[in-house]
């Protein structure tokens, strides 16, 4: 479930493995002594690291916005907005507000418009580029989520939740599902009315080119469903015509074919992750899936009022944005060595020249800003370099194996700094969360963490990870426990067989889903001397129903049916078989998985004699949200290892 993904792609878990992860593929590794005056990389280097993590492209095509980012050594992580041109010259840093996170610029190109939070609450607001300050802020009773301009230039589609303000609700919480529905309004604030009222779980919404209608999906909200399911819709200031019904999840909407048609991300598979591209008529009718025989995943699609649809390609552990027009999907940018993150930003405005921003990264380098220029990218933004300029980095290249019952594997490895070939080293396995997301060639944090403490690091590319094809990814429906742990166990076999991992230093980690893994394998087998877990899964019954988001794309029977299917793949079903000294780290805020699955597990591991220790981070949501929080996490990492694998 990634907590930063939009909402048709929340149902899935996230590491920070997938948050703050990129891949990228090197060459075969060769041994390189580090430079005196170089070091591992630390945590002090990491917040330290500065990291861009999204951009906005000004009407008329000459500068970018975009965000920097960075943990900093206390409180919540740090954020900067800067403004570029797009040769890479003439950066500024600009003076916002703290509360406000801009969406994008209004057509004039001299203010910018966002959300902004006044009492706990997001609002619609406005600030000049000069100014700082905002000038016009639209207050709903609840607030709102998002913000969309019209290609015009001239009205917001925002989303918003309708109800009234609940009177008791300093004293009480309804437990009920989160309304989302449209209010649009004039960008001088008049003119305000909700459209499609009946529309109130609204997932993705897109302007129809003329900025007469809006594309709209709909997803069933989790209290009171069971199945999942997405409606697409149009909606109008007189009401909402239903398009089509699809039995699955759906990600991004997009118009086509000079506004005849939608197109959006979409699956056949039992998972609840997209990875299609489809289309279907805005008259009505059956969705066409326009990659059938696709052996990647397309994760998201993106509006372009210029007519094109952008993809978001996943390609084993490579990103890349993929383009439909006239009905063909094909190849537009990449980038060496590294991947791209979602799809492109273009401004939103039809007067706009289409100018196309890109957040990029690699391995060795943090994310920055790339900007298409004859056909190709070009990184204009040069965030973290001078941070990662004293830091001895080990190579990192994406290596293949084959499973024993015969599943083609492939995953990342990363090098300490002072690899010497034929030496065996600590080894790490590193699951990634999701478990439908794949772990990719960009600067991964963790990995590159405990590279540094000298252990070789692999991240198996386990069945269900995104990036090879629908049967790979449906493969770990009912089957997380036995495919996908094969899968992660093999990842050790073959380090072993490389002569990379010492057998005698294995040690396991893994965050959310990457957590289930660690915590299964222990039950499973005592070849690990360490093991690691991240708010992970140990109860699949009382999982699925007490997690915030709809889980039932990893069993989708029903419990009172027969309470075995859930308790199969369930840790504190076995705590009596683990052997391996266990750390379990869980943030005490967390609704994504409930923080009572690591003391679930902790309790029943420590009741029988087994070496554990549970730490958790008051107020943290699914990951630990302040820097010294962050920090005490890295440091118990380091220290579990040290003392048990040696």
């Amino acid at each position: 479930m990634n907590c930063f993904s939009t909402p048709a792609r929340g149902v899935r878990f996230v590491s920070l493995v997938v948050l703050l992860g990129f891949l990228a593929s090197f060459p075969a590794a060769v041994g390189h002594p580090r430079p005196a005056d170089k070091h591992p990389f630390t945590v002090g280097d990491w917040e330290a690291l500065r990291h861009v993590r999204s951009a906005f492209v000004s009407p008329d095509g000459r500068t970018i916005l975009y965000r920097v980012s960075y943990d900093g050594d206390k409180g919540a992580e740090k954020k900067e907005w800067h403004l570029i041109d797009v040769f890479g010259e003439n950066g500024r840093k600009l003076e916002l507000p703290e509360n406000f996170e801009p969406s994008g610029f209004l057509k004039d190109g001299t203010a910018l418009f966002g959300v902004y939070e006044v009492e706990k609450k997001g609002q619609l607001a406005i600030v000049p580029l000069s100014a700082g300050n905002a000038t016009q802020i639209l207050a709903l009773p609840n607030g709102m989520r998002a913000a969309v301009i019209s290609p015009d230039g001239m009205r917001f589609a925002v989303l918003a939740d309708p109800r009234p303000l609940d009177p008791l609700a300093e004293v009480r919480h309804v437990v009920e599902n989160d309304v989302i529905s449209i209010y649009t309004v004039g960008v001088n604030g008049a003119d305000g009315a909700w459209w499609c009222p009946d529309l109130k779980s609204i997932a993705d919404l897109a302007w129809s080119p003329d900025g007469s209608q809006l594309a709209v999906v709909t997803q069933s909200p989790k209290i009171g469903n069971h199945d999942f399911r997405s409606e697409i819709s149009v909606c109008t200031s007189s009401g909402a015509r239903r398009v089509a019904e699809i039995a699955n999840a759906t990600a991004g909407i997009a118009w086509t074919d000079g506004g005849k048609a939608l197109a959006f991300a979409g699956t056949t598979t039992h998972v609840l992750t997209p990875d299609h591209l489809w289309t279907v008529p805005v008259a009505g009718g059956a969705p066409v899936d326009r990659t059938p025989k696709l052996d990647g995943s397309i994760l998201t699609v993106a509006n372009d009022p210029r007519g094109t649809v952008w993809a978001e390609m996943h390609k084993g552990t490579v990103v890349e944005t993929y383009a439909y027009r006239d009905g063909k999907l094909e190849p537009a940018y990449s980038w060496p060595g590294g991947i791209i993150y979602g799809t492109p930003a273009v401004s939103p405005l039809a007067s706009s020249p289409g100018v196309l921003a890109f957040v990029v990264g690699d391995p060795a380098r943090a994310s920055n800003v790339a900007v298409a220029q004859q056909g190709e990218l070009k990184r204009i933004t040069h965030e973290g370099d001078d941070a990662l300029a004293g830091v001895s980095f080990g190579d990192v290249r994406v290596v293949k194996w084959t499973a024993k019952d015969g599943t083609k594997l492939e995953g990342i490895l990363t090098l300490p700094g002072n690899y010497e070939p034929g030496k065996k080293y600590p080894f790490l396995v590193l699951p990634h969360g999701g478990p439908e997301a794949n772990d990719n060639l960009d600067f991964d944090a963790f990995s590159r963490l405990i590279a540094g403490f000298g252990y070789v690091v692999l991240r198996p590319q386990y069945r269900g990870s995104t990036g090879y094809g629908s049967d790979f990814l449906d493969a770990i429906y009912q089957h997380f426990g036995d495919r996908a742990y094969s899968d992660v166990d093999s990842a050790t076999d073959f380090a072993v067989a490389q002569g990379w991992a010492d057998p005698d230093r294995l040690a396991i980690f893994g965050w959310s889903a990457g957590g289930f893994m660690t915590s299964w394998t222990v039950t499973q087998t005592h070849r690990y001397k360490a093991a690691i877990e991240g708010a992970g899964i140990t109860d699949w019954l009382s999982f699925i129903p007490t997690s915030d988001l709809a889980q039932v794309d990893y069993d989708m029977r029903l419990q009172e049916k027969g309470a075995a299917p859930f308790l199969q793949f369930s840790a504190v079903m076995h705590a009596d078989q683990v052997t391996t000294p266990l750390l379990i780290l869980h943030g005490e805020a967390d609704v994504r998985v409930p923080t009572f699955q690591g003391r679930e597990f902790f309790v029943l591991l420590a009741e029988r004699g087994k070496t554990v220790r549970m730490v958790t981070y008051p107020g943290s949501p699914h990951f630990p949200r302040l820097a010294e929080q962050r920090r005490d996490l890295f440091n118990e990492i380091q220290g579990w290892l040290a003392r048990y694998n040696p």
